[in-house]
Protein backbone atom coordinates (compact mmCIF):
# COMPACT_ATOMS: atom_id res chain seq x y z
CA UNK A 1 0.00 0.00 0.00
CA UNK A 2 1.27 3.03 -0.91
CA UNK A 3 1.65 6.58 1.17
CA UNK A 4 2.55 9.90 1.04
CA UNK A 5 4.24 11.30 4.09
CA UNK A 6 2.91 15.06 4.74
CA UNK A 7 5.25 17.06 7.10
CA UNK A 8 4.34 20.95 7.84
CA UNK A 9 5.50 23.46 9.98
CA UNK A 10 4.10 27.21 10.43
CA UNK A 11 6.81 29.14 9.98
CA UNK A 12 10.30 29.06 8.75
CA UNK A 13 12.01 29.33 11.71
CA UNK A 14 10.39 25.84 12.61
CA UNK A 15 11.87 22.34 11.78
CA UNK A 16 9.14 20.87 9.44
CA UNK A 17 11.10 17.26 9.12
CA UNK A 18 10.50 16.81 12.77
CA UNK A 19 8.25 14.10 12.36
CA UNK A 20 10.04 12.35 9.26
CA UNK A 21 11.26 9.72 11.22
CA UNK A 22 8.48 8.73 13.22
CA UNK A 23 6.49 8.86 10.00
CA UNK A 24 8.97 6.50 8.53
CA UNK A 25 9.02 4.28 11.34
CA UNK A 26 5.13 4.19 11.23
CA UNK A 27 5.37 3.66 7.51
CA UNK A 28 7.55 0.64 8.21
CA UNK A 29 5.82 -1.12 11.15
CA UNK A 30 2.66 -1.52 9.05
CA UNK A 31 4.50 -2.36 5.98
CA UNK A 32 3.69 0.42 4.21
CA UNK A 33 5.63 1.59 1.08
CA UNK A 34 6.61 5.72 1.12
CA UNK A 35 5.83 6.93 -1.95
CA UNK A 36 6.92 10.82 -1.23
CA UNK A 37 7.57 13.44 1.18
CA UNK A 38 6.08 16.55 0.95
CA UNK A 39 7.37 18.81 3.62
CA UNK A 40 6.59 22.63 3.72
CA UNK A 41 6.62 25.91 6.24
CA UNK A 42 2.69 27.11 6.28
CA UNK A 43 0.60 27.89 8.59
CA UNK A 44 -2.28 25.30 8.93
CA UNK A 45 -4.85 27.77 9.08
CA UNK A 46 -4.42 28.75 5.33
CA UNK A 47 -5.15 26.62 2.52
CA UNK A 48 -2.59 28.09 -0.09
CA UNK A 49 -0.09 25.01 0.72
CA UNK A 50 1.32 24.35 -2.50
CA UNK A 51 2.82 21.01 -1.06
CA UNK A 52 -0.22 19.33 0.19
CA UNK A 53 -1.75 20.39 -3.03
CA UNK A 54 1.02 18.69 -4.82
CA UNK A 55 0.30 15.62 -2.42
CA UNK A 56 -3.17 15.47 -3.37
CA UNK A 57 -2.54 15.51 -7.09
CA UNK A 58 0.42 13.15 -7.17
CA UNK A 59 -2.19 10.65 -5.08
CA UNK A 60 -4.27 7.94 -6.90
CA UNK A 61 -7.44 6.34 -5.01
CA UNK A 62 -6.39 4.36 -2.29
CA UNK A 63 -3.29 6.09 -1.35
CA UNK A 64 -2.83 6.85 2.38
CA UNK A 65 -1.93 10.99 3.43
CA UNK A 66 0.03 9.99 6.69
CA UNK A 67 0.70 12.39 8.87
CA UNK A 68 1.56 13.17 12.33
CA UNK A 69 -1.31 14.95 13.92
CA UNK A 70 -3.96 16.05 12.31
CA UNK A 71 -3.47 19.48 13.28
CA UNK A 72 -0.85 19.44 10.65
CA UNK A 73 -2.99 18.72 8.12
CA UNK A 74 -5.55 21.60 9.37
CA UNK A 75 -5.80 24.24 11.90
CA UNK A 76 -8.41 25.46 9.15
CA UNK A 77 -11.91 27.53 9.38
CA UNK A 78 -14.69 24.83 9.04
CA UNK A 79 -15.40 26.54 5.63
CA UNK A 80 -11.89 26.31 4.36
CA UNK A 81 -11.58 22.33 6.16
CA UNK A 82 -14.70 20.99 4.35
CA UNK A 83 -13.22 22.82 1.59
CA UNK A 84 -9.75 20.66 1.71
CA UNK A 85 -11.70 17.32 3.04
CA UNK A 86 -14.20 17.24 -0.03
CA UNK A 87 -10.89 17.65 -1.95
CA UNK A 88 -9.07 14.45 -0.27
CA UNK A 89 -12.71 12.68 -0.63
CA UNK A 90 -13.12 13.09 -4.36
CA UNK A 91 -9.36 12.03 -4.73
CA UNK A 92 -10.52 8.90 -2.48
CA UNK A 93 -7.44 9.61 -0.14
CA UNK A 94 -7.03 8.03 2.94
CA UNK A 95 -5.79 10.02 5.84
CA UNK A 96 -3.52 8.07 8.11
CA UNK A 97 -2.62 10.42 11.53
CA UNK A 98 -0.12 8.91 14.56
CA UNK A 99 -2.41 10.33 16.85
CA UNK A 100 -5.49 8.98 15.80
CA UNK A 101 -5.01 5.37 16.35
CA UNK A 102 -8.68 4.46 14.71
CA UNK A 103 -6.98 5.80 11.39
CA UNK A 104 -4.39 2.83 11.63
CA UNK A 105 -7.14 0.68 10.49
CA UNK A 106 -7.02 1.77 7.01
CA UNK A 107 -3.28 0.37 6.63
CA UNK A 108 -4.70 -2.97 6.42
CA UNK A 109 -6.88 -4.39 3.83
CA UNK A 110 -10.70 -4.83 5.41
CA UNK A 111 -14.14 -5.93 4.03
CA UNK A 112 -16.60 -3.52 2.10
CA UNK A 113 -18.34 -3.52 5.54
CA UNK A 114 -15.57 -2.67 7.84
CA UNK A 115 -14.07 -0.42 5.91
CA UNK A 116 -16.83 1.81 5.53
CA UNK A 117 -17.29 1.47 9.42
CA UNK A 118 -14.33 3.23 9.63
CA UNK A 119 -14.20 5.43 7.20
CA UNK A 120 -17.13 6.92 8.89
CA UNK A 121 -15.74 6.74 12.39
CA UNK A 122 -12.60 8.24 11.29
CA UNK A 123 -14.55 11.04 8.89
CA UNK A 124 -16.29 12.23 12.53
CA UNK A 125 -12.88 11.93 14.43
CA UNK A 126 -11.05 14.33 11.69
CA UNK A 127 -14.02 16.93 12.03
CA UNK A 128 -13.57 16.91 15.96
CA UNK A 129 -9.87 17.39 15.55
CA UNK A 130 -9.85 19.73 12.94
CA UNK A 131 -12.07 21.82 15.16
CA UNK A 132 -9.90 21.38 18.04
CA UNK A 133 -7.11 22.00 16.18
CA UNK A 134 -8.95 25.48 15.02
CA UNK A 135 -9.56 26.71 18.44
CA UNK A 136 -6.48 25.98 19.12
CA UNK A 137 -5.39 28.08 17.07
CA UNK A 138 -7.60 30.71 17.58
CA UNK A 139 -7.34 30.47 21.55
CA UNK A 140 -3.66 31.03 21.05
CA UNK A 141 -3.62 33.98 18.77
CA UNK A 142 -6.20 35.31 21.44
CA UNK A 143 -3.71 34.88 24.62
CA UNK A 144 -1.11 36.72 22.35
CA UNK A 145 -3.09 39.90 21.45
CA UNK A 146 -4.06 39.95 25.55
CA UNK A 147 -0.20 39.68 26.81
CA UNK A 148 0.95 42.00 23.98
CA UNK A 149 -1.86 44.87 24.87
CA UNK A 150 -0.98 44.29 28.32
CA UNK A 151 2.57 44.90 27.64
CA UNK A 152 1.67 47.78 25.71
CA UNK A 153 -0.79 49.48 28.19
CA UNK A 154 2.69 48.65 30.53
CA UNK A 155 5.10 50.38 28.53
CA UNK A 156 6.80 47.05 27.94
CA UNK A 157 5.97 46.47 24.46
CA UNK A 158 7.52 47.99 21.57
CA UNK A 159 6.83 45.64 19.02
CA UNK A 160 9.14 43.86 16.57
CA UNK A 161 12.86 45.32 16.25
CA UNK A 162 13.59 46.36 12.93
CA UNK A 163 15.75 44.76 11.09
CA UNK A 164 18.42 47.13 10.31
CA UNK A 165 20.72 45.05 8.33
CA UNK A 166 18.30 43.85 5.86
CA UNK A 167 16.29 47.64 5.33
CA UNK A 168 20.03 48.67 4.53
CA UNK A 169 20.93 45.66 1.71
CA UNK A 170 17.16 47.10 0.33
CA UNK A 171 18.13 50.54 0.44
CA UNK A 172 21.03 50.05 -1.40
CA UNK A 173 19.58 47.90 -3.97
CA UNK A 174 17.24 50.73 -4.25
CA UNK A 175 20.12 53.46 -5.15
CA UNK A 176 21.95 50.71 -7.20
CA UNK A 177 18.43 50.02 -9.84
CA UNK A 178 16.87 53.30 -9.51
CA UNK A 179 19.41 56.18 -8.36
CA UNK A 180 18.03 57.09 -5.28
CA UNK A 181 19.18 59.05 -2.45
CA UNK A 182 17.84 57.82 1.09
CA UNK A 183 15.66 61.08 1.24
CA UNK A 184 13.62 60.02 -1.53
CA UNK A 185 12.06 56.93 0.45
Amino acid sequence: MLCRLYLRASTADQDASRARHALEAFAAEHGLRVAASYMENESGATLVRPRLWDLLRDSAAGDLLLVEQVDRLSRLTEEDWRRLRTEIETRQVRIVALDLPTSWAFTARTDEFTSRMLSAMNSMLLDVLAAVARKDYTDRRRRQAEGQARAKAEGRYKGRSENVQRNKAIEALLRGHFGMGAERF
